[in-house]
């Protein structure tokens, strides 16, 4: 599991970007977003580093 810190989410639509991206690369994972905090856990085989630079191309950035 990871906790990703996740910048320029602000509304579902982003919220729904940000998972569609990651969902993309594991169509299993499970990713649970908090819009308030900007925070987006998820739960995947695929390495840390796919999972950042997916969102990234999504167009949010991902804060270390």
């Amino acid at each position: 599991m990871y906790d990703l810190k996740v910048e320029g989410m602000m509304c579902g639509g982003c919220a729904g970007n940000v998972e569609k991206a990651i969902k993309r690369l594991d169509p299993a994972a499970e990713v649970k977003i908090d819009l308030a905090t900007g925070k987006v856990s998820v739960v995947t085989t695929t390495d840390k580093a796919a999972v950042s630079e997916a969102i990234a191309a999504a167009g949010y950035d991902v804060v270390p």
